[in-house]
């Protein structure tokens, strides 16, 4: 599986970005895919996950201001993030799980004014 992540770019604190992932397999079969990010100096933690039955996990951070989202004919995964924050900033990578594990290169999400 390769995974290819759009949407990254600089935006003023409060303002929205749509990060997207496009899979070369098709998303519709068993598995979890969902998005990463990682600051410079800290761990990778994870900001929302997917599965292919319908089930969404937010990190408390995320919750209430990002929304993840799949779209099986497009074999895309996104994450709609609004109300940004400077510390939302860091490299956001998408992950796949089935029986392997796949990453896809990072975007960089930088919010600052």
């Amino acid at each position: 599986v390769q995974l290819q992540a759009y949407g990254g770019g600089l935006v003023q604190p409060g303002g929205s970005l749509r990060l997207s992932c496009i899979s070369s397999r098709s998303i519709a079969g068993i598995n979890f895919i969902g998005w990463y990010r990682q600051a410079p100096g800290k761990q990778r933690e994870m900001v929302a996950d997917s599965s292919s039955f319908g089930s969404k996990l937010y990190a408390d951070f995320a919750k209430g201001r990002f929304t993840i989202s799949r779209d099986n004919a497009k074999n895309e995964v996104s994450l709609q993030m609004d109300s940004l924050k400077p510390e939302d900033t860091a490299v956001y990578y998408c992950k796949w799980v089935d029986r392997n594990t796949y990453w896809g290169q990072g975007t960089q999400v930088t919010v600052s004014s």
